[in-house]
């Protein structure tokens, strides 16, 4: 790793704008997920959970579900491929597809991008035993509150190159509605759109997001998720985590997680004050469960067509190719 390491940041990430959507989160009792990775400890504390608890890290059939997803998408006909890693994380799983598409003879690019800069770091650090530095475009952005997010991934591009976006284990914790009109004007025609998701096994939609509940609690996530309140000012002690499934309107179940005040407490942060009354609950997070059919009707919605899946035989993660209709 370089001594010196050159990022990009959006502006969407600039001090003014985190402070707002901090405030944001405060006032409405809804923590933007973006909070969760913002300081170099939550970004380790993450980090280990994922290696702990993601079948990604130790189940054979999910590694093997993914590298067969890699090995269709590196099947591109361009000789130049640029990576765009949204929601990057660490990095492992850009790096095991960019090192298909260079065992191809594929010239790569790579542009990792987070809200958080240590996770780009991290991120390019895996990536650069790959593909040297100068073509590694660190990037910090969050695709949630950006404005016209397909600008934003112009600056470094070469005529007659290939994109090839991943989206890995985002998708549930955005609100569709919200997320996937963002994605659709990143990817551009020709482009290939390769993600992953998790999902409710089984034939019983809502049985199956019963089945997974389960996997959401546990020390390493509570750990994670209470960093949040903790270096607000707030004690293990003012009340309670618990996980819960919710149905939305649009008939889609997630798994939330809300902190529940046993006791006040009154926090100031930015110059503003918060009073939490005993008995009011602030969100932490909250995790979409989708199945192979919902993942393609919502998608189709905001033209971006399935081309391909590959679901793990537990059935509780899939990824999927897609291109715009």
């Amino acid at each position: 790793m370089p001594s010196v390491v050159t990022v990009s940041i959006h502006e969407s990430q600039f001090p003014e704008n985190v402070r707002r959507d901090l405030l944001a989160s405060l006032r409405s009792r809804a923590v933007n997920h973006k909070f969760h990775y913002d300081s170099v400890k939550q970004t380790h504390k993450w980090l280990a959970l994922h290696q702990q608890h993601s079948p990604a890290r130790y189940d054979k059939n999910c590694l093997a579900t993914y590298d067969k997803s890699f090995r269709a998408a590196a099947k591109t006909r361009s000789k130049n491929v640029h990576l765009i890693g949204l929601g990057c994380g660490g990095g492992q799983k850009d790096t095991q597809l960019l090192k298909l598409l260079k065992a191809a003879g594929r010239e790569i690019f790579y542009t990792p991008c987070d809200v958080s800069a240590a996770m780009v770091l991290t991120a390019q650090k895996t990536a650069l035993a790959v593909l040297p530095e100068k073509s590694c475009f660190p990037f910090v952005c969050d695709l949630a509150t950006a404005k016209n997010p397909g600008d934003a991934f112009s600056s470094h591009f070469k005529p007659r190159t290939s994109r090839l976006i991943t989206f890995f284990g985002m998708i549930p914790n955005f609100e569709p509605q919200d997320i996937l009109p963002k994605l659709a004007a990143i990817v551009r025609p020709g482009d290939a759109l390769l993600f992953s998701a998790n999902l409710a096994p089984g034939h019983d939609y809502a049985a199956g997001v019963g089945k997974v509940l389960p996997q959401y609690d546990n020390d390493l996530t509570r750990d994670w998720l209470m960093t949040f309140l903790l270096d607000l000012g707030v004690e293990k002690s003012d009340g309670s985590l618990l996980f819960e499934i919710e149905t939305m309107r649009s008939g889609l179940k997630r798994i939330v997680a809300h902190f529940h005040f046993r006791r006040a407490r009154t926090v100031k942060v930015e110059g503003e004050t918060f009073h939490f009354k005993k008995g009011q609950k602030i969100r932490l997070f909250f995790s979409y469960r989708y199945t192979p059919p919902l993942i393609t009707k919502t998608l189709a919605r905001y033209g971006l067509q399935v081309s391909a899946q590959w679901i793990t035989k537990s059935e509780e993660e899939g990824v999927f190719l897609c291109y715009r209709k």
